[in-house]
């Protein structure tokens, strides 16, 4: 496993305590919010929104809490977010992608760059490592939803660029402007999908030692606890015997 879905992978299989799913849940429903407030409230015109109203079902966000959030921007009371992108370097060279939402800029680079510092890893520039990835849209199916032929095919037929099926399931990546247009084609035929979204996918993975994998996981878990952090994308892989060990 490796980029973007390997971390979360990891912690889907540890399982989250009932503190970290509130946490998990604020942020789901700051991007419902925010995704409603930069454009409509209603998900079918706003493929953004859609897109985090998915995310937060796949969480089991209750109901309830999605309209509140979306209520909260058609109402005018929400917060001002700036989303602001963080780039840095972590054990082994590898490197990192933060995503955040914040309404004080100053609190989240310092909160940000003291998670780098605390787990081994270094903040860089803006730009310092995004080349190192491309933006594009993703959709995610889970894998008894059709098999790996029929899911490439209708992939194609949507206007997708890549998949990837295996036992854990299908991933179709598309150019990040067609993403809209993809997932309501492939959700047409196989069902709402498991994730939509725009992820950074790196180009190229790094290879690193198990001890050097479990401080890159301690860096990204000390990154994402913070509270203004949405997203990270990584470019390292994990060994299978390290999955295992953090599966255990």
């Amino acid at each position: 496993m490796a980029g973007h879905s390997q971390f979360k992978n990891i912690m889907h299989r540890k399982g989250r305590v009932d503190a970290v799913r509130s946490k998990v849940f604020s942020k789901l429903a700051r991007e419902i919010t925010v995704a409603a407030k930069l454009g409509t409230p209603d998900p079918s015109m706003n493929p953004r929104l859609r897109a985090a109203i998915l995310a937060a079902r796949a969480e089991n966000m209750p109901k309830d809490n999605i309209e509140r959030a979306i209520k909260k921007a058609a109402g005018g009371d929400a917060e001002n977010y700036e989303e602001i992108r963080y780039e840095g370097y972590g054990p082994g060279g590898a490197a990192l992608i933060v995503e955040a939402q914040t309404d004080n800029r100053n609190r989240t680079a310092s909160d940000v760059r003291s998670a780098f510092t605390k787990s081994g890893g270094s903040l860089a520039e803006t730009g310092a490592v995004s080349f190192m990835f491309d933006r594009v849209g993703l959709v995610a199916f889970d894998a008894k939803v059709a098999d790996a032929d029929t899911m490439l095919e209708a992939a194609i037929e949507a206007g997708a660029d890549d998949v990837k099926s295996d036992e854990n399931g299908h991933e179709i990546t598309c150019d990040q402007g067609a993403l809209g247009d993809v997932s309501k084609t492939l959700e047409a035929r196989f069902g709402e999908p498991l994730r939509t979204a725009l992820i950074w996918r790196a180009q190229n993975t790094v290879d690193v030692d198990d001890e050097t994998a479990e401080k890159l996981i301690r860096l990204v878990e000390t990154i994402e606890d913070q509270d203004d952090v949405q997203n990270v994308f990584v470019n390292f892989a994990v060994s299978d015997a390290m999955m295992a060990k953090m599966q255990g």
